[in-house]
């Protein structure tokens, strides 16, 4: 069982790759992830003491709190970051190296050049001593060649040199601009948790007749509360009294409220606009869809994407290899051509030290996909894991379930044709007697039918011997008889004689005690965004789009036809349907490309587990939550659209990190390869492109 952890005080990924490598060793650890983007850590162990005493050991100043089992969901802000209090040591460490700058090189008078020099070390202690000593920690404990090593180095190297000046400047650029940074993922962070912390902080219970304030964790389902105009919901929940407009947009991203009366469900983290409602808790506050959607996304944060495991690689053996070259910058030179300088050779190797850190990438790239996923999210977009966000932007086909993903899902009974004999009543009361217990959209249907004609055979609480044959109907014994309901399929399977039908409504077809009794046809007309899904897909360049249905032919043309999509399998099992998609998978991965299949998340688990991506339609059901890479928290098919530009465009952020990243330092590490550019310039450029990337990342949120 993974237990997670919120950290403070991690302040460089590195630190965060190093803590978790060095929990990886330990006996009883069967998992650990620990995410610089969100400051959390997952672990899976036998021993959690242990695991905290060992974090203890490796990091001394990270300190943790566990997430407690009876809050889930709520996201915890990291400890306040104080920009001023921590900026006011720097602001004194440049004031004195300013003037020790001055009386260095402008004044002549007796002593002013030592008086510089000592406010000239003094800025350098004051404003590297946690450089210093952290890389002194990492040094005692093997890790080198991270950031803290490269500034070190740079800066003990430039005052071998002689180079005063230019240490105490490089130093406190280098922490002011490591300050901006930490200042700009903090607030990153802040910013992508209020996106999330879509639950107030008490919840107003019914409590012996009256009111009470508790928190919302106290609560359990049957328990009534009170919202009133302005508050947000704290439990999902059912109407019992009053009515309100409500903004739902915080949990799905709908931009209109919803009127909400008695008998209505309602979500958690939704708002009351106008009116005040009495509510029935449905789910507990851990089990709410705004805990949901903030465990879902502070837990896709640690599915790393190929890309993140890449630049964490890469900055791995990125920083030995550039230190490897500035050693031979420095003293190849000067060994193998005779007059060249070890002292500016030796410069010249400073500079490539200090633009080589490798901040701007293992800092803006994990920000930019939790960015991305929090973003969706916000949009009532469930992606669970960065690796989703690269699989979806590679989407080149898309496969639709068709009852509940293209259409409402909501049948009404158009006509019914009842054999000789037989009364259309008769026919729709054993039909409806039949699937008394299913809960599949037609059962619905045809119970809904039979009570709005007042029909009943008085023995649907009797039916036994219940079963339901998967992609073909329902057969039970009712008083006796045995009754039939469901397509050809499921008469051909049980011997009975029946006519053909044509046309493009769903037949339902019953047949009692092995005879045929007539035919049920319902209509489920296509959603009002489907068509524009369809096109908005296209549009993406999606090049494939086909349908995937148990559904007969002619009704899953008629709806395919209606909506724009031209390849249709139609009246297939439930392994058909994985042959399909089996299929279409091998055909377009050979492409390079991924395939997504949206279902309901029920009927279509198997499908929705070996497509590419799978997008369940709705998070009414844990079959959804659990089997799907995607859940949409509403049933509106043109969010798949939506989910797929926003994959690419955080793939296109990321990329622009990295490229941008990379780019400034190799040019950098260029220049000061041959002389070209300073110790100042190289530290400027290196906080610039941190910052840049990391203000880039926000992006990924809107």
């Amino acid at each position: 069982m993974m237990t997670t952890y919120h950290l403070r005080n991690v302040d460089c990924p590195a630190c965060a790759a190093g803590l978790e490598r060095g929990l990886r060793k330990i006996e009883g650890v069967r998992a650990v992830s620990i995410d610089f983007g969100t400051l959390s850590m997952r672990v899976d162990a036998a021993d959690l003491k242990a695991v905290e005493s060992a974090v203890r050991n490796l990091e001394p100043l990270v300190t943790f709190s566990r997430v407690l089992a009876e809050a889930p969901g709520r996201p915890t802000a990291e400890a306040d970051f104080d920009l001023k209090r921590e900026i006011q040591p720097l602001a004194l460490a440049t004031a004195a190296g300013c003037l020790g700058l001055v009386l260095v090189n402008f004044t002549h008078r007796e002593g002013a050049a030592s008086i510089g020099l000592g406010l000239l070390a003094f800025a350098y202690l004051v404003s590297g001593w946690k450089v210093l000593l952290g890389a002194a920690r990492n040094m005692v404990r093997g890790r080198l060649f991270d950031e803290l090593f490269l500034m070190s180095i740079a800066t003990l190297g430039a005052i071998a040199i002689g180079q005063y000046e230019e240490a105490v400047g490089v130093m406190v650029f280098y922490s002011i601009g490591e300050l901006l940074q930490h200042s700009a993922a903090s607030r990153s962070r802040a910013s992508i948790r209020s996106l999330l912390d879509l639950r107030p902080d008490f919840a107003r219970l019914r409590r012996a007749g009256s009111w009470v304030e508790v928190q919302p964790e106290e609560a359990v389902p049957g328990d009534e509360f009170l919202v009133k105009p302005g508050e947000r919901l704290p439990l999902d929940g059912q109407v019992i009294e009053g009515e309100a407009f409500l903004d739902s947009s915080p949990i799905t991203g709908e931009s209109m409220p919803r009127r909400a009366q008695p008998g209505a469900t309602v979500l958690a983290g939704s708002v009351s606009l106008d009116g005040v409602l009495v509510i029935r808790a449905t789910r507990g506050a851990g089990e709410s869809s705004a805990a949901r959607i903030a465990t879902l996304v502070e837990s896709a944060a640690h599915l790393k994407a190929r890309t993140e495991r890449w630049v964490t690689a890469f900055a791995r053996i990125y920083t030995p290899i550039v230190v490897a070259m500035a050693a031979a910058i420095a003293f190849l030179p000067p060994l193998l051509v005779a007059g060249q300088g070890l002292r500016e050779w030796c410069y010249r190797a400073l500079v490539m030290l200090v633009i080589s850190c490798p901040c701007a990438l293992v800092v803006s790239v994990p920000l930019g996909y939790f960015g991305g996923i929090g973003g969706a999210a916000r949009r009532g977009i469930l992606v669970k894991g960065s690796q989703v966000f690269d699989a979806l932007a590679a989407c080149k086909a898309v496969a639709f379930d068709k009852t509940g993903t293209l259409t409402r899902g909501s049948f009404s009974v158009r006509s019914i044709t009842a054999a000789p004999g037989r009364t259309s009543d008769e026919v729709l009361a054993w039909a409806a007697a039949a699937e008394s217990l299913s809960r599949h959209p037609i059962a619905a249907s045809l119970r809904a039918e039979a009570e709005s004609r007042s029909l009943s055979i008085g023995t649907e609480d009797e039916a036994s011997e219940v079963r339901e044959l998967p992609g073909a109907g329902i057969a039970a014994r009712i008083g006796g008889r045995l009754v039939l309901a469901g397509n050809e399929r499921l008469l051909e399977l049980e011997g009975v004689a029946h006519p053909k039908h044509e046309g493009g409504d769903t037949l339902v077809l019953v047949a009692l005690d092995g005879e045929y009794a007539g035919s049920i046809a319902l209509g489920d007309e296509p959603k009002s965004d489907a068509r524009e899904a369809i096109r908005a897909l296209r549009a993406l360049g999606v090049g494939r789009l086909a349908m995937i249905t148990g559904d007969s032919s002619p009704v899953a043309q008629r709806v395919a036809t209606e909506v724009g999509i031209a390849e249709v399998h139609a009246e297939l099992l439930p392994e058909g349907k994985l042959e399909v998609l089996g299929r279409m998978i091998r055909e377009v991965g050979g492409a390079r490309g991924s395939t997504v299949f949206v279902g309901d998340g029920v009927n279509d688990a198997p499908v929705l587990a070996l497509a590419d991506v799978g997008i369940a339609m709705g998070a009414g059901s844990d079959a959804a939550v659990q089997t799907a890479d995607i859940v949409l928290l509403t049933d509106e098919p043109s969010r798949v659209a939506e989910a797929i530009a926003r994959a690419r465009r955080t793939r296109r952020i990321v990329a622009q990190n990295i490229v941008f990243a990379l780019g400034i330092k190799a040019a950098f590490l260029a220049m000061g390869a041959i002389g070209v550019a300073v110790m100042w310039e190289a530290v400027i450029a290196d906080v610039g492109v941190a910052l840049l990337a990391v203000a880039n990342s926000l992006r990924a949120m809107k």
